[in-house]
């Protein structure tokens, strides 16, 4: 009886040690996906990640550290899992918003989700700029706002003024920036082509928020959020729609003759308005009702079809964003956090928004002569600007002084 006894005791220490060993090896085994927390950053890689300018790194050493996953696969895999737990909510109080009823569906949904800033990404291209290790030094970069629906305006893009190129030694790299449109089948057939058209060229930012005219001041603080993480070095950005003319080549020459900014410091041009005021017919496009902005007048912003900006003051934008809140007019929105933060939008007589004028009735409203010395021009048809863009360029282009 006494052997027995001391049998089970010693099977029952046995398997005891047995399970001890299989929970440390389980709570000591490597997981497939990382987590922030999964491992410490070492001054290694938070030297690799900050890629931001030196004049844009904070000096708390003493705050903590964000930590990624050690693989891209790895790091896309958790951004996502993230990403998909912030998805966000409508506000149904604006339900009880004086007027809110009279409002269009459009304006109605804004309000609702007013207050998000997070969407899921869909599409991405964490080396756009270069990787982690070796940032690449990007002279002009091109946010080009589009849609899904959108294919042959971003084709003609990619063959004429968005190609990604380097011109007199500076580096011109692409990006259009889109959420997603339709319902049902329709917005799945619209992923698809996206997802296609980015494998191919590698150039859409997508989200998954709803493409619309009152989202565009969000695409615009994706992409900032974006540019912070992914391509904080671009020296300067082309901010623009994908219906405009821009003559980058132009661009990287005028930016190459301004003095002592090398993207570094205060630089946003472009169309400049002064003293405009909320549309408050509500059959306007740009109707903006005293529940959404109470101000009679709006801060001196440039015309959102297209303008310049330094690296510097479009993350300047995205930091001060937080604190100021989203007006549904991407471009007034732009001037009110450059207002809140003191700084001044400029005028730049070769970016022309609205309307330019046009010297002459005998003159042809796409005569290379009168386009080829400007920056950028609003609005195109995708055949006009692959005409202009071959216009403006060929060598043999001659203009008399008249």
């Amino acid at each position: 009886m006494v052997r027995i006894l001391r049998l089970i005791d010693a099977c029952a220490t046995t398997l005891l040690l047995l399970g001890t060993i299989l929970v440390l090896l389980f709570f000591n085994e490597p997981q497939n996906i990382s987590t922030p927390q999964s491992r410490p950053e070492s001054a290694h890689d938070q030297h690799n990640h900050d890629r931001r300018p030196a004049y844009l790194k904070e000096e708390d050493h003493n705050a903590s550290h964000k930590t990624f996953p050690s693989s891209n696969w790895q790091l896309e895999r958790w951004r996502v899992s993230q990403n998909l737990t912030l998805r966000c909510e409508r506000n149904a109080m604006f339900e009880n918003v004086s007027g809110f009823d009279s409002f269009s569906p459009m304006i109605q949904d804004f309000l609702y989700y007013r207050h998000c800033r997070s969407f899921p990404i869909i599409l991405d291209f964490p080396d756009k700029c270069g990787g982690d290790d070796e940032p690449e030094d990007v002279f002009l970069l091109l946010a080009i706002k589009s849609s899904p629906k959108n294919y042959e305006r971003r084709e003609v893009l990619r063959k004429t003024w968005a190609a990604e190129r380097s011109y007199k030694g500076k580096v011109i790299r692409r990006i259009f920036i889109v959420g997603t449109d339709g319902s049902g089948f329709e917005k799945e057939k619209l992923n698809k082509l996206v997802m296609w058209e980015h494998q191919q060229y590698n150039d859409i930012l997508q989200w998954d928020f709803k493409d619309s005219f009152f989202n565009l001041t969000l695409k615009q603080i994706l992409f900032l959020e974006w540019m912070d993480r992914r391509c904080p070095q671009a020296r300067f950005l082309l901010n623009g729609d994908d219906d405009v003319f821009a003559h980058t080549d132009n661009m990287v020459e005028y930016l190459q003759s301004l003095k002592d900014n090398n993207g570094s410091k205060h630089l946003f041009t472009g169309h400049l308005l002064k003293g405009a005021s909320p549309i408050r017919n509500p059959n306007n496009k740009y109707f903006v009702p005293p529940q959404v902005y109470k101000k009679n007048v709006y801060p001196p912003y440039c015309g959102g079809g297209g303008y310049l900006l330094s690296g510097y003051t479009a993350l300047a934008i995205y930091k001060i964003s937080a604190m100021v809140q989203i007006l549904p007019i991407d471009d007034v929105y732009m001037g009110m956090c450059l207002a809140a933060m003191k700084l001044k939008p400029d005028s730049h007589m070769g970016v022309k928004t609205l309307h330019w004028h046009i010297p002459s009735r005998q003159v042809d409203k796409y005569d290379p002569c009168y386009l080829k010395d400007l920056l950028l021009l609003h609005k195109f048809l995708p055949s006009d600007l692959y005409f202009l863009w071959q216009e403006v360029r060929n060598p043999n282009l001659s203009c008399s002084d008249t």
